[in-house]
């Protein structure tokens, strides 16, 4: 059996469980493997402000891979590994796509998600459950135009995101960003459209911290449900995907493990990592 030293974990759908909670069985197992000297990462569309408490808590997780791979984090030493982030004014051209149609916009800078207040206080209205609601709106910071934010050019962005109440729009738009040069989009739910820099995605960034730390890729096992967990399954050595996920990534996966809500993420590390 293979063996692994490294461990990409994307969030929403996979390590947490539908309320946005880590249990404390999963969190167990997360500790038997950190003290065994496995890598713990934190593999997430998702900004940095916007890990759970419960998660970065855990001793032993240090790296964090955020908003699809563009920015790894070295959490002990509160410091950027890597960065890979679009321009302020190709961030401007993908928020001008996004506000013809009926959307919630935000962008990542510097690891904080910032929207407008007007998009915060309807954000329910573009989600499905009010988890993902309240995840929202305790780690974002609200502006009055976020536009505003990207008037200066030396700004960099992380990760520009929409979310559409209306399939049709955001077909219309996902065609659009094809257009604008230097960029690749994905998403983690049904009705968002995830914009980052040109061939950025949670696969490239495991490899890339992995080679960092020592790790070949054949030593790393990552678990994912999303279509922005695909590039990430194909790339290590060991590609789990949840039982909740959706098909693609079924397709790409070495192994498919429970759901996020029978501690699949858990089931998959005991049976692959601490056997």
């Amino acid at each position: 059996m293979r063996k692994i030293k490294l461990i990409g974990l994307d969030c929403d759908g996979t390590l947490l469980n539908d309320n946005k909670e880590l249990t404390e069985y999963s969190k167990a197992v997360l500790q038997r493997a950190i003290s065994k000297g496995i890598h713990i990462v934190v593999a997430t569309g998702r900004p940095l402000t916007g890990i759970p408490k419960e998660v970065l808590s855990i001793e032993g997780i240090r790296y964090a891979l955020t908003s699809n791979g563009a920015r790894i984090v070295d959490m002990v030493e509160n410091k950027v590994i890597s960065e890979c982030t679009l321009s302020a004014e190709t961030a401007r051209k993908l928020l001008h796509i996004f506000s013809v149609y009926d959307t919630y916009k935000e962008v990542f800078i510097d690891g904080q998600g910032y929207t407008s207040k007007e998009d915060l206080e309807r954000v329910d209205t573009y989600v499905d459950t009010e988890s993902m609601a309240r995840y929202v709106r305790e780690c974002r910071k609200s502006v009055e135009n976020i536009e505003e934010l990207l008037q200066e050019d030396r700004i960099r962005v992380d990760k520009v995101h929409a979310m559409f109440r209306d399939q049709d729009e955001r077909m219309k738009a996902l065609a659009e960003v094809g257009k604008v040069e230097g960029v690749t989009s994905t998403f983690a739910i049904s009705n968002n459209i995830e914009v980052n820099m040109l061939d950025v995605n949670k696969g490239q960034g495991l490899l890339r911290l992995g080679k960092l730390l020592g790790v070949k890729s054949e030593e790393i096992m990552a678990c994912g449900d999303g279509m922005n967990d695909l590039e990430m399954l194909k790339a290590v050595g060991l590609g789990v995907a949840m039982e909740n996920a959706i098909e693609e990534v079924k397709q790409a996966a070495d192994y498919i493990t429970d759901t996020n809500e029978n501690n699949g993420v858990a089931k998959a590390i005991e049976k692959f990592a601490l056997a």
